[in-house]
């Protein structure tokens, strides 16, 4: 199942199937969730065969249980021994002497061939003229059966082993199964360890903790369940699920996530979800809902088949039928014409136009460092009217960095008020405490009577003082604030920066301001995507403030905080309403919802999660957002080139189909026609090999 098309025909060959109530296709793994009662798999499974498939149950993707995968490379075999087979047959017929035991065995070599790249072609074929309906795979079953009877086996041959190399070429280019959910349910812990009646720690599964249950989570652990904190404090990294830039300090009152990474204290907490009802368990279900009400995109030449197919089955009788009647023709003359029309008329060149086309933009999009996990997204690139970006990571370093200093007039000498700040900000695992401690690296040590304020900061005593870093709550705790405090930090923070504040006991002393650099690509890149009339949108976990300040440095037209991954979803469908087709790029997994339901999702591949890029179409490997002006270039060069080889192949074909009727067109022009006009559109594709794609 590598298209739209024949996942119509599974879903048209399953209506008439009694007892189901709803199918869900995932086209992009090739799989099909089937919801009716247990009496009807058999019945279903019997109508899909019938329609010229073979299914396989597979287990479900929360299952312990394997999944058979096939060998790839075996799908290559058939067709390549069909193909040598093939041109052992052209080398009897165009060499041998024509005696009868060469004539035997050069078709019993075409005969092999079509055998073994046919049989799927064949089985479809059978299976829609049975149904009443014409397709592809029927045009080319009687195409090269007509050839073969009218002796020109060798050709036949080759177009039925060409042709089925060219559908493993364009399957190839379909999306590889994802394991989204697989990689989604990974994160949060099987296990947890939860306090018993008597006062003792108990691990079990966390799928049978009960709600209200207390939960112990140590440092560097991941938090198995929902819930809030009743004990201890520690900075949580919640990047995975709400997208915030730094780790958020936890004390007693705090809501945790399930998946999120408790770094530095130990926590225990009241669980508030069970697992099936988790944040992390509801991103799942929007990643499948997103996926599969994705509109599959219908492909130009099945689109045309539905047209084509059958002119040419009607247009083949009527010369066989009429010619006798209306001309000066043999009713053998008539049956050849046909037949030669028939073979004339294979759509060979189309089938080969696409996946050769197709595939050679992809692997000029890979030389870029653009993974694209799908013909259907390097077609449509070009047409990317918004793109949705997340912040951090994608935007931004996703490294928080020491950006600004400000030392108060009273605070005395600089080199010490820096050195202290820098020696306390080195006792300390918080993130925005590393980046202090990278920043400002002159200490001499001497620290001592170090102390950890939950949720707070740090207090120690050093050169014969008492001095604590810690946040804004800190310092009005200590009654340390003043107008012209809150001013300067009011002045941080409007930049979308994290605050630290170093006091003594009687005065504040420096302010030290933390932030997430954007990067100089990021700016470049929404340059060329203004350019190229792409509308752009920053969704992000951080506050508004952040959002836009952020936005504003990076020259981005819109800006929303504050988003969870329901949120982001809400964002997505918003522009696509407003703009049309729209992209979304991120590297979370509380951006992979969005991926899935945007036209085109974009994961930042070298510093994004799993997730991000199973959920995505296209992966940028080196985090590089000009990759994506490159992507839609590439996607218009792809596109103008498919539709020369488009025109290339048809209009061929109508010349020598005049010719077929109305002159004096042989066997030999028609093998002419079919693979003159394959081949050009194959050269004519690879081409793009050869474009180059950077910026003009």
């Amino acid at each position: 199942m590598d298209c739209p098309t024949e996942e119509g025909e599974i879903r048209q060959a399953l209506s008439a199937v009694p007892g189901i109530r709803r199918l869900n296709f995932q086209l992009s793994a090739r799989t099909l969730a089937i919801d009716a009662t247990a009496d009807v798999l058999p019945k279903a499974l019997a109508a899909i065969r019938k329609a010229g498939f073979d299914p396989q149950p597979v287990s479900p993707p929360n299952s312990s249980a394997a999944v058979v995968v096939a060998d790839e490379n075996a799908g290559f075999r058939r067709p390549v021994a069909a193909l040598l087979l093939a041109i052992a047959a052209e080398s009897v017929s165009y060499f041998a002497p024509s005696t009868l035991v060469f004539e035997l065995s050069g078709m019993g070599l075409a005969a092999g061939a079509i055998a073994l790249a046919g049989v799927s072609t064949y089985r479809k074929g059978i299976s829609a003229v049975r149904q009443g309906r014409l397709n592809m795979n029927a045009l080319m079953a009687v195409a090269v059966t007509g050839a073969f009877l009218i002796g020109q086996w060798p050709e036949a041959a080759m177009v039925m082993a060409l042709y089925a190399i060219a559908e493993l070429i364009e399957a190839r280019s379909v999306d590889r199964a994802r394991n989204a959910i697989k990689k989604l349910l990974d994160l949060a812990p099987d296990t947890a360890e939860i306090r018993e009646a008597d006062g003792s720690w108990r691990t079990v599964p966390a799928s049978e903790i009960p709600m209200d249950a207390t939960v112990r989570v140590k440092p560097g652990a991941r938090i198995p369940l929902d819930g809030i904190v009743t004990a201890g404090s520690s900075a949580v990294n919640q990047a995975p699920v709400t997208g915030e830039s730094l780790p958020v300090d936890k004390v007693v009152g705090d809501n945790l996530f399930a998946g999120t990474i408790n770094e530095t204290g130990m926590l225990e907490f009241r669980v508030t979800a069970a697992a099936g009802n988790t944040t992390l368990a509801r991103i799942i279900h929007a990643v499948e809902q997103a996926q599969s009400e994705r509109a599959p995109t219908q492909q130009f030449v099945d689109r045309f088949a539905a047209i084509y197919t059958p002119v040419i089955f009607a247009l083949a009788i009527a010369v066989a039928i009429l010619g006798p009647l209306l001309a000066d023709w043999t009713w053998l003359q008539a049956i050849y014409k046909a037949l030669v029309l028939l073979v004339i008329g294979c759509p060979c060149a189309l089938v080969l136009a696409t996946p050769v086309t197709v595939v050679s933009g992809l692997a000029a999009a890979a030389r870029r460092g653009i993974l694209i996990k799908g013909g259907v997204y390097l077609e449509n690139a070009h047409r990317i009217k918004a793109i949705a970006l997340d912040k951090t990571g994608t935007i931004t370093e996703g490294k928080p960095r020491l950006v600004d200093i400000d030392l108060l007039p009273t605070a005395g000498d600089r080199e010490h008020v820096l050195r202290w700040g820098a020696e306390l900000a080195a006792h300390s695992d918080h993130p925005v405490s590393r980046a202090i401690a990278e920043g400002v690296t002159q200490r001499n040590g001497g620290l001592t009577e170090f102390m950890a304020l939950a949720g707070r900061g740090i207090q120690a005593r050093i050169d014969g003082q008492t001095l604590i870093l810690g946040n804004h709550r800190l310092i009005e705790e200590r009654g340390l604030c003043s107008a012209d405090i809150e001013e300067r930090l009011a002045r941080q923070e409007v930049q979308g920066r994290t605050v630290t504040i170093l006091a003594s006991e009687r005065q504040v002393l420096a302010i030290f301001a933390v932030a997430d650099t954007i990067k100089q690509s990021s700016r470049d890149a929404l340059v060329q995507l203004h350019a190229a009339g792409v509308t752009s949108a920053m969704l992000t976990g951080d506050n508004v403030t952040t959002a836009k300040t952020i936005a504003t440095q990076a020259g981005i037209d819109d800006a929303r905080g504050n988003l969870l991954p329901a949120d982001k979803l809400a964002a997505i469908e918003d522009l696509r309403a407003r703009y049309g087709y729209t992209a979304m790029t991120g590297d979370g997994i509380n951006d992979a919802p969005a991926l899935a339901r945007a036209d085109i999702g974009i994961a930042m591949g070298a510093a994004g999660t799993d997730i991000a890029m199973e959920a995505a179409d296209v992966v940028i490997m080196n985090d590089d957002l000009r990759r994506i002006p490159e992507l839609i270039r590439i996607s218009r060069q792809t596109r103008a080139v498919l539709w020369q080889n488009i025109a290339l192949a048809l209009g061929i074909k109508a010349v020598f189909l005049i010719l077929a009727i109305f002159g004096s067109a042989t066997m030999w022009m028609a093998v002419f026609a079919d693979m003159g006009a394959s081949l050009i559109v194959v050269f004519n594709g690879l081409r793009l090999l050869r474009t180059d794609s950077s910026h003009q």
